[in-house]
């Protein structure tokens, strides 16, 4: 097997359009999502949203929050 630096000059003699497709292609092989990582996510955002309904939580205009930062 070839190793990242081989692959690295060959990949240099590539049109960029075909720098780009590699690079897409690695960062979406690396890009896999954990299931329970996402349960959870989605857990929290309706738990969130759910609160905010009732009351409990209060939101903020993103002009505002864009002023902050």
């Amino acid at each position: 097997m070839e190793s990242a630096d081989q692959l690295a000059k060959k990949a240099m003699e590539l049109k960029p359009i075909e720098r780009i497709r590699l690079v897409e292609a690695i960062l979406y092989s690396l890009d896999k999502p954990d299931p329970d990582i996402e349960k959870s996510w989605i857990a929290e955002a309706e738990a969130r949203y759910e609160a905010y309904k009732r009351g409990e939580l209060t939101a903020i205009d993103w002009d505002e929050i864009r002023k902050r930062y």
